[in-house]
This record gives C-alpha cells, sequence and structure tokens, in this order.
C-alpha cells in the first residue's frame, strides 16, 4: 500500500485489467442477494459510470440499472481500512463485507478483520479519506 502525496491511485470499482469488468467480473447484487461473489455473464451487461458491469441475470442486471448506488461497491472498490489509515489500494473482490447496507472490498482478510472489529470509528476515517484519495464515496439514494 502507499501512502501520501505520491499515492498511486486504486483503479475504480475493482475493474480487471483483463476483461474490464468492474468488481472483477463478478455480480455487484449477488454479494446482496446470495451473500457470495458470482461471475456474471457478457449476457447480462450495463454501462454505469464509465465502467462494465456483467451480472448472473437480468433481474440482478436491471435491479442495478434502478439503483448502482445501492449495489456498486462503496469507496469505488477501494479497501475501506486502507482509506482509513490514510492509504489506498484496491479492494478484492473475494474479500467483501457488507456493512450499514454496503458493499465493501478488502485487499486482505487481515484489513477485513481490522475494520470489522471497530467499523464505526474505521468507517468515519475512511469517509474522510475517499475523496483525496480518488476513491469517491457514492451518492447514495
Amino acid at each position: 500500500m502507499m501512502t501520501g502525496a505520491g499515492a498511486a491511485l486504486a483503479q475504480g470499482f475493482a475493474t480487471d485489467a483483463m476483461t474490464g469488468y468492474a468488481v472483477g467480473g463478478h455480480d455487484p447484487v449477488a454479494y446482496f442477494i446470495d451473500r457470495k461473489p458470482r461471475r456474471g455473464v457478457p449476457d447480462h451487461e450495463l454501462r454505469w459510470a464509465d465502467t462494465v458491469w456483467v451480472f448472473v441475470n437480468e433481474g440482478n442486471r436491471a435491479a442495478f440499472e434502478k439503483a448502482p448506488e445501492v449495489y456498486a461497491p462503496y469507496f469505488s472498490g477501494c479497501d475501506p481500512y486502507a482509506l482509513a489509515q490514510g492509504g489506498v489500494t484496491q479492494g478484492n473482490p473475494m474479500i467483501f463485507a457488507l456493512y450499514d447496507g454496503r458493499l465493501l472490498l478488502f485487499h486482505s482478510e487481515i484489513n477485513r478483520f481490522l475494520f470489522l472489529a471497530d467499523p464505526v470509528v474505521l468507517d468515519r476515517a475512511a469517509q474522510g479519506n475517499a475523496r483525496r484519495l480518488g476513491c469517491p464515496l457514492l451518492a447514495r439514494r
């Protein structure tokens, strides 16, 4: 993790460099419905926020299209524990938590554990650092 003025900004929404899909090609709605990551399919693709998202079915795609701010990873996919510490790193779509109705992606299992040990304080700190570090918050409905 890099910190300070020269910090490298994480790629938005944990976009896979090979496929270009957000959340590493996983369906963001599935985290809320199935409580686990599920790979989306190109047949159910949608472009939102200059990013391509894929879904497991048309219903999940429609739910996301109606309220993307609800389902997209909070902090634009950056690790909230790293943000709380003043750094930035892209979250891993396989290491996640649903906290306060939001999808959070973490860089490591340790970061997830540490965040969930004191989520109120760390979430507040992460929110304070997010915009400055290039991991903007989404406007929630």
